[in-house]
């Protein structure tokens, strides 16, 4: 997994996925994707001002689209809705090749802000 990029409430974060990463089936486990989802949406917290010292999702909903292919890099972009003092609300979409959707998400987060 690693960080692409960071804007105000907004962060990219890609992961390729390995044989390590598969279900059953030969595809990317969901719960991989849902990890790079939520990696996603905690990083664009982190980007509020004031700053987010701290920040731990407390619900997470998940919605497959479609299914990701081992070897295939996914691209998830999560995006602050809305950020108040101790909580902050988030969504996601995950996308493979060509920007095909394979999952959109969104989370609750519990933050603890710079006191400075």
């Amino acid at each position: 997994m690693r960080l692409v990029e960071t804007g105000d409430g907004s962060a990219v974060v890609e992961m390729t996925g390995t044989e390590e990463m598969a279900n059953h089936s030969g595809f990317v486990h969901g719960g991989m994707i849902g990890t790079l989802a939520d990696s996603a949406m905690g990083r664009s917290v982190r980007t509020l001002t004031p700053a987010v010292t701290r920040a731990m999702s407390f619900d997470l909903k998940l919605n497959f689209i479609n299914t990701a292919k081992i070897g295939e890099t996914l691209r998830a972009t999560g995006h602050v809705v809305h950020a108040g003092r101790r909580t902050a609300v988030t969504e996601c979409r995950v996308v493979g090749r060509d920007g095909r959707l394979v999952a959109t998400a969104s989370a609750s987060f519990a933050v603890t802000r710079d006191k400075g």
